[in-house]
């Protein structure tokens, strides 16, 4: 199966209709499902990552998720912040075995996304600037968790930056619409690092299905009809990201542990992205009116949406 669209949400309503009308049942550990094997996406603007829809329109989450893999960490409690759900994914309780980040930046005391960056510098044309996630290791025993994701490939070519995701499996209902948020940030930043513009994404995955306890909420979904396409994230600052991803992260880190932050980077576009954590904070003590403030302050109204259903929830039942 070949997919070739604009934005997530195009994305999203042929991967599940296709999963619904003709996937095969298969029945893993997870429990039972249907299954396309051998399935590609090409996302040609991989900007346009975030769901309109109110079933999949994740952002909060999303962003916590990239930020725990640019963390480097495999702690429980930091992603636990935004996904209790991981806490399923643990087999001591306190770290995840699969978690992305230790292996993106720690892999035998080598960071891959450094070192990738630095090989696409000195040859454009390179065809090896490969990160590795999935490890021999991974086979040794059954842990809870095990990376998804076998390897992301980034080719420079016409001064545009591609990036292809190999994965063994996908689950298309929970997973899809947070990997392609986390990959094609990573995928952004790696190109603004190198002083690319943003190329296609391609998303190739073994086994992509849906588990049968999803099969209801995939139709529902379906059921929100067409969602707009006219409104991408803005695009990365040029220039090197590195410092204003620190920034962040000494922000994410105030937040989730204390409740208050540090100053943070002027930009809008990282700004906004600092709002967005703000308001997750803000919505996990339902305080309505600190997140409309924040909701009026926002440079770009792209994540409007998304912040209103916060409010709305803060508010509760009138």
């Amino acid at each position: 199966m070949y997919v070739r669209e604009e934005t997530i949400d195009d994305l999203l309503r042929r991967v599940y209709g296709r999963l619904l009308r003709h996937g095969a049942p298969i029945s893993p550990g997870r429990g039972s499902a249907v299954e396309l094997t051998g399935v590609l996406l090409q996302l040609t603007n991989p900007r346009a990552r975030l769901s309109r829809s109110e079933a999949r329109g994740r952002v909060f989450s999303a962003l916590g998720e990239l930020l725990w893999y640019l963390r480097g960490t495999d702690r429980l409690d930091v992603i636990g912040y935004y996904l209790p759900e991981y806490a399923d994914s643990s087999d001591d309780g306190k770290t995840i075995h699969g978690a992305y980040g230790p292996r993106l930046l720690k892999t035998h005391g080598t960071n891959q996304i450094r070192t990738v960056i630095a090989l696409l510098r000195r040859w454009t044309d390179s065809r090896r600037a490969v990160v590795q996630l999935f490890a021999a290791t991974d086979l040794a025993r059954r842990y809870k968790d095990v990376p998804c994701t076998c390897t992301w490939q980034f080719l420079l070519r016409e001064r545009k930056l591609s990036m292809i995701a190999s994965m063994r499996s996908n689950d298309a209902f929970l997973g899809l619409p947070h990997d392609v948020f986390t990959f094609t940030m990573m995928q952004e930043l790696i190109a603004r690092s190198v002083g690319a513009e943003l190329g296609d994404y391609y998303h190739f995955v073994g086994s992509m299905h849906l588990y049968d306890r999803n099969r209801e909420q995939a139709r529902q979904y379906l059921a929100e009809g067409w969602q707009p396409t006219t409104s991408p994230m803005p695009p990365m600052p040029r220039g090197d990201p590195w410092p204003a991803v620190r920034g962040i992260l000494r922000v994410e880190k105030a937040f989730r542990t204390t409740g208050k932050a540090p100053p943070a980077p002027t930009n809008g576009y990282w700004r906004d992205l600092i709002r967005l954590l703000t308001v997750f904070r803000l919505a996990k003590d339902d305080d309505a009116t600190g997140i409309a403030a924040l909701r009026r302050r926002m440079v770009s109204q792209v994540y409007d949406p998304y912040i209103e259903a916060k409010e709305v929830a803060a508010r509760g039942p009138r």
